[in-house]
This record gives structure tokens, sequence and C-alpha cells, in this order.
């Protein structure tokens, strides 16, 4: 039986990468006088790396680091500050809507007394101001927010997914999980969840053959709390 709905973040309640984590990044380097902007294309690729910090440390060690950095850490750490301020303030400004479907969902689970958890690999700030700010503030009082910042492994480790199951006190192999990355998709079957995929503007192309289903998006798709339940009942009948 359905016991949780868990969301990813960027992606799937918003299509905030290339709009809003790209921008805020390339805001970040300009403010630290960086003659570095991330194209679309290239922050696509980059998307293969979870997490921020990950991310810039790895475009750092891939193209070289300003030669006049000798504490990489705490460059790193300011930068992803700065960038997560840049973020806020994108997402305060309105620019960016939620994807079809979502908020639909959240409150037919919610309404049935599910809980719902985000479990994104972005840092807990930034993620819980999309929740607050754009799914809007009836909505987020129900929602229980799991950030990258909570564990020490990023997707396409489980963790996130473990940790937000552990905490709404059920089992993960009676969870849903909405994501939109292969990488996502990882974690959430590693975690031993049923996985729904939505496609994003960078997910496209992605192999989501492992996915339980996979849609364009949860309208399009219609995808309703009925969905979840049959998706996870196959799951499970597949696992044996």
């Amino acid at each position: 039986m359905l016991q949780a709905l868990l969301f990813d973040c960027d992606g799937v309640l918003v299509d905030t990468e290339r709009d809003g984590h790209r921008v805020a990044f390339n805001q970040a380097f300009r403010r630290a006088g960086l003659d570095l902007d991330w194209s679309v294309s290239r922050y696509g690729r980059l998307l293969k790396v979870a997490g921020g910090k990950e991310r810039m440390t790895h475009y750092f060690n891939e193209d070289g680091w300003p030669p006049e950095i000798t504490d990489r850490a705490n460059f790193i750490r300011n930068l992803h500050r700065a960038k997560t301020g840049h973020f806020m303030e994108l997402v305060k400004a309105g620019d960016m809507s939620v994807r079809p479907g979502v908020t639909g969902l959240i409150a037919e689970g919610r309404d049935a007394g599910l809980p719902v958890g985000v479990c994104s690999t972005s840092n807990v700030q930034a993620v819980q101001a999309i929740v607050d700010e754009i799914l809007g503030a009836e909505l987020a009082a129900d929602i229980r927010v799991f950030a990258g910042d909570m564990v020490r492994k990023k997707k396409p480790d489980p963790a996130i997914y473990l940790l937000g199951a552990k905490t709404l006190k059920v089992d993960p192999c009676a969870c849903v999980v909405i994501e939109d990355s292969f990488i996502g998709l990882a974690a959430a079957k590693s975690a031993g969840a049923a996985c729904i995929v939505t496609r994003s503007t960078y997910t496209v192309d992605e192999d989501f053959s492992k996915a339980d289903l996979v849609v364009d998006d949860l309208s399009a798709g219609g995808v309703d709390l009925a969905t979840c339940g049959r998706v996870l009942e196959t799951a499970n009948l597949e696992r044996g």
C-alpha cells in the first residue's frame, strides 16, 4: 500500500536548472570576478554531477582552478553561498512556475493523509525557497524538505530517499518517487522505491528504461494518486 510521495525538486517541481540555477551560478562567477559563463549546453553536461558544490569542483578540476586560489574548499563554499543567494532572488522574483500536475498530486496526497516529502541534492535554503514561494504556503505547510546538505552522499546514492522515508516513518518500498533524471531514478530505485519520471528540459534524452512510468509531465501523463498506487503495486509484483 502506498505510504508516501517523495518528489525531487529541480526539474520536477519547477524546471529550474536552465533558467534558475545556471543563471545564479553565472551571477556568482561574475560577482567573484571570474571570467566564466556556463552556457546552456555546458551546464547540461555538468548536471551529470549531482550537487552544486560538487559540480563546481568537477568543473575546476577539469578546466583549471584560478591561480590565485589557495583554499579551494573555502573558495567553493563562498561561491556556492553567493550562488544560493542569487537563486533565491530569482525564485522570489516569480520568474519560474510550478510544472503541470504537481500541485494537484501533492494536494491529493495530502488530502488522503499521505506524507509528502521533497528530496533534493540542492541545498536546503534553495529547496525550501522553491517549496515556500512557488508551491505556496498552503501546500508548503504539509511538505517535509530533505536536501543535499543533510546527507553525506548525493544522488545516485539512495541516501536522501532513505533519509526521507526514515524521517517520515514509512517503508521506502512503499513510496513512489517523482524524478526527472537518470541519476535521480537510480537513487530512487536503489532505495527500493517505485519511480515515475517526468522528463525535463535537460533530461529528455536520458535512459529511463528502469523507470516504472515515464511521462512528459504529470498532467499530460494523467498521473494522480490512483496512478501512483498502481505503479507501486506493479513495481512490487515485479520485485516479487
